[in-house]
């Protein structure tokens, strides 16, 4: 392939010198990138990189021309100049791409479960506790070095790509030492000062639980010895086969609840609700690398990086039902701390550019600290009828992921040929090349312990507010869960890389293999402290760690009951394994046409079994037993998946243009989770969700058309359109409930497409004159259209027909960038919005729900005193913009966002 990057590379350079030279204060790109794309150093002289987008946008256009298929490219540049924090944010400024939640990507109008995610090329594991996908606000953009979203499909991939691949690419060691310290803050404005809090643990600060909120040892124990039921009829029952010896049954009774009270009495129940004052977020950041030179041919080098993030968060949010806004509705008031901690180390070693072995080692905590008071009306107690519901959350959800990653790069040169003995690997061409990889990683989730206590309200029948609240009597008064959630990928396989020169034309081929293991494991115990009757109606009143305090529980006058709640089912047990083998091949001919094509043959098998982890019985088993319940478990296919594209380049209105044709086949496979015939309830909607064993995965054939132009003046233009066809597409569909609750289930509909055009580029404002010689615009506009066809299995859908869940017509994201002439300051306005997008299908006659449009505007100005200082203000939400979800004309949703200010001062070397 030398002679098409060489042919591709140097009009490139001849555009970046060209664009320097019309803007005198920004700098050319580094020599280094000059050497490599031309292979001569010779009249180029040394600059310094300031590091402004213009130039770090131009800097990855080579490797998207080399690119055998459709891929944008996201630089660590850009992503520091807007200002976003983590990698879901970053990536709604790539065209096409969506965010949902702020954790979610939806590419090209696909929801999360059709797009994967790699980190540096390796399948990750996911903490999330409902889906296989991995949240992005997971990763912070201060690890990242790039983020390649590939949108066409090639045979070096998984057959899970299904729509679209992120591939988030850490920092790699660096060529000389480096460091670097940042120290930020910021606040937002919907955080008032005054938030709600509880006593937590002592090492909450570092995001994690000291046991204090922890499963006690002694309810465990309790669960072992009484067979996973903590009930009095229960306890009775062991304590009787245990031999104990009691007058009458009343005695027995009494042991009994005296045994259950004293259970309770194990759990944390300091759970009173304050007013605390809240800090500015903390933000500190360091890193610090080198590269070494032990001779001629062995190089050493590191990359070592640290980060901690705190912060405060309030928000309000409104539930209304869609039939009587006025009378049923949910609000609201939650407070938030998180705490985000990260650090990574890259070791290497190369020598002679012929084999290169490098390690990368993350780890990510991400915890949220929620604190929330919910005042609601349902259709069993309304507003005008002046009493209604108040709900008391208090939820401690960690998050980790530890990932360790090695892989190598292999070729027999000649320094490796020389060390052979009897010339015996002569033989084989030095242009062979061997990769490799192998990652472990593994990602958790810790909810130690979920609080949710229900109270009676009564209130003002005009304006809902709450005059006054006791806690709730009856089997609704506090649950405790704990929640669980382990997920392990395995990932590793090898690649060998041909290249072959002839006189017209070159040709790569490549073959590998490649094998997955993924296992994960649910478990979820929650118990209920109900409260059935009291001595005195004052007990129900006051801070909550006074209402289940001590005292209260062992009143014999009151009836305060703990147990385990209902058949606790919603436990699993999950597997995947996927064995993959590729070839492919690349072949340029006449440095004019490239055509790729590949194939890839995946064997893949999953099984996701229900688990009882108090399970103590033959009747009643942790899991089943019966041969053809478990075969019915396991779910095995394999099938082909061929890729094919085809690249002109060549001058068409400039000098270096290209147009890509793709077409390939592609599959989505459904969440271990919903495999399984259980209800669970999704911790990001609150909704309530079925699965369903006989959901099969769905296909998707992909074709993609793309042409790009890339100017001298370092303006670009890119023309995309896209169509996909999806069989069997998996989707969620409103199923019946009470007018209390909503549920979802998930089925195959019949199918479903997507048909779209992206327009995206860069250019220079100076031929509006002088004074505009320092501006530039880049930006992406997509325009998509959806069709979804529920088919026979949906339940009664309102519309047969409609757009896929989460698409939107059309996404904008536009940036106008600043660089000083003296290279001392830089600015950058970010704006982003989509367009109305599906949220929930309605269900008989119930119109559907939409997402409105969020207008997102952004400001970031950096300030460089010197060259290793970086001072940052960035400005976000400028717009005040609130989430809404609308049903026919009624807002059923809204959430007040706030604006986020932040200021940030770095020192690098």
């Amino acid at each position: 392939m030398a002679k098409y990057e060489n042919f591709q590379r140097l009009p490139l350079v001849m555009a970046i010198t060209a664009a320097s030279a019309m803007a005198p204060g920004v700098f050319a790109q580094d020599a280094d990138l000059v050497e490599e794309s031309t292979g001569t150093a010779q009249g180029i002289e040394e600059v310094v990189v300031q590091g402004r987008l213009r130039d770090s946008a131009e800097a990855l256009v080579s490797e998207r021309l080399e690119e055998e298929v459709v891929t944008d490219i996201l630089g660590a540049e850009m992503i520091g100049r807007v200002g976003d924090s983590t990698v879901a944010a970053a990536l709604r400024r790539v065209s096409g791409l969506s965010l949902v939640s702020d954790k979610f990507v939806y590419v090209r109008g696909l929801g999360e479960r059709y797009s994967s995610t790699t980190l540096n090329g390796a399948i990750v594991p996911s903490p999330d506790l409902t889906r296989n996908v991995i949240p992005l606000d997971l990763f912070p953009t201060s690890i990242v070095d790039s983020l390649a979203v590939q949108k066409s499909y090639s045979a070096d991939q998984a057959a899970s790509f299904g729509g679209g691949n992120v591939d988030i690419r850490t920092k790699g060691i660096p060529d000389d030492l480096t460091y670097s310290v940042e120290l930020g803050t910021g606040s937002n404005t919907e955080t008032s000062g005054e938030v709600l809090s509880y006593q937590g643990g002592d090492d909450d600060i570092f995001g994690t639980d000291d046991g204090t909120r922890a499963l006690p040892g002694e309810i465990s124990a309790a669960l072992k010895r009484f067979r996973g039921g903590l009930g009095i009829s229960d306890i009775r029952k062991v304590l009787v086969e245990e031999g104990n010896q009691y007058a009458s049954e009343q005695e027995a009774d009494d042991a009994a609840q005296a045994l259950n009270r004293e259970l309770a009495l194990n759990l944390n129940r300091d759970i009173s609700i304050e007013e605390d004052s809240s800090d500015l977020d903390g933000d500190v950041k360091a890193s610090v690398g080198n590269r070494f030179s032990l001779n001629d041919h062995w190089e050493l080098g590191f990359l070592a990086g640290a980060s901690y993030k705190n912060k405060w968060r309030e928000s309000e949010r409104t539930l209304r039902n869609f039939g009587a806004p006025k009378e049923q509705l949910n609000n609201r008031n939650k407070s938030t701390y998180s705490v985000d901690i990260s650090g990574n180390l890259n070791l290497g070693i190369r020598f002679a550019d012929e084999h290169v072995i490098e390690t990368t080692s993350i780890f990510l905590r991400n915890t949220d600290d929620e604190t929330s008071i919910t005042d609601y009306f349902n259709e069993n107690r309304q507003v005008s009828d002046g009493s209604g519901y108040r709900e008391y959350l208090l939820k401690y959800e960690e998050r980790e992921l530890a990932l360790n990653q090695v892989k190598g790069s292999h070729s027999l040169g000649p320094e490796t040929k020389t060390l052979m003995p009897f010339d015996l690997l002569n033989w084989v061409p030095e242009e062979v090349v061997v990769d490799w990889f192998y990652s472990d990683a593994t990602a958790t989730t810790d909810i130690p312990n979920q609080v949710d206590v229900i109270s009676d309200t009564v209130t003002d029948p005009t304006t809902g507010e709450v005059l006054s609240s006791k806690v709730s009597t009856g089997s609704r008064s506090a649950g405790f869960r704990f929640t669980e959630l382990e997920d392990e990928v395995k990932n590793y396989g090898w690649s060998v890389n041909l290249p072959l020169e002839f006189s017209f034309s070159s040709l790569e081929l490549t073959g590998g293999f490649a094998r997955m293991e993924k296992g994960r494991s649910y478990k979820q115990t929650e118990l209920r402290l109900d409260i059935f009757s009291v001595a005195t109606e004052d007990v129900l009143v006051g801070p909550l760690g006074e209402v289940f305090g001590d005292e209260n529980i062992t009143n014999n006058g009151n009836d305060y009951v703990f147990d385990l709640a209902g058949s606790n089912k919603q436990s699993y047990l999950a597997a995947t394994a996927t064995d993959a083998v590729f070839g492919k091949f690349d072949w340029t001919l006449f440095e004019t046409w490239r055509i790729s094509a590949g194939a890839r043959w995946e064997d893949y098998s999953q099984v996701a079994l229900e688990w009882n982890p108090y399970g103590y019985t033959i009747d009643d088993p942790q899991v089943i037993t019966d041969p053809k319940e478990l075969l019915e478990a396991v779910y095995s296919e394999d099938d082909i998946y061929p890729s094919f594209s085809l690249t002109y380049m060549g001058e068409f209105w400039t000098e270096t243009f290209q147009l890509r044709f793709g077409v390939s086949k592609t599959a989505v496979r459904p969440d271990l989770r919903e495999i399984t015939d259980a209800y669970y309830i999704d911790p990001i909607t609150g909704e309530q969700v079925k699965g369903n064993p006989s959901v099969r995965p769905s296909e998707i054939h992909n074709y993609d058309l793309r042409a790009e132009w890339f100017f001298d003046s370092g303006d670009n233009l890119t023309v995309s359109a896209f169509y996909k066809d999806v069989i069997d597409p998996i989707e969620f569909f409103e199923a019946a409930s009470s007018d209390t609750n909503v549920a979802r289930e998930i089925i195959n509909a019949e199918s479903g497409e997507i048909t779209g055009i992206e327009i995206e580029g860069m250019k220079q404002l100076g031929f509006l004159g002088d004074s505009m010689e320092s501006f530039f615009v880049q930006g992406n506009v997509t325009l998509q259209e959806t069709e979804l066809v529920a088919g026979g299995e949906a339940d009664a859908p309102t519309n047969p027909e409609r757009e896929m869940t989460g698409a939107s017509e059309f996404v904008v994201n536009m940036l106008l960038g600043f660089d000083s002439p003296d290279g001392n300051h830089s600015a950058t306005l970010g704006y982003n919005v989509f367009g109305e997008r599906l949220h929930l299908a309605g269900r008989k006659l119930d119109p559907d729900s939409y997402e409105q449009p969020f207008h997102s505007l952004d400001l970031t100005y950096s300030w460089y005193p010197i060259e290793e200082v970086t001072i940052k203000a960035k400005m976000q939400n400028l717009l005040d913009e609130s989430i809404e979800i609308e049903r026919d004309g009624v807002i059923v949703f809204e959430e007040k966002l706030g604006q986020f200010f932040a200021l940030s001062a770095q020192y690098k070397f």
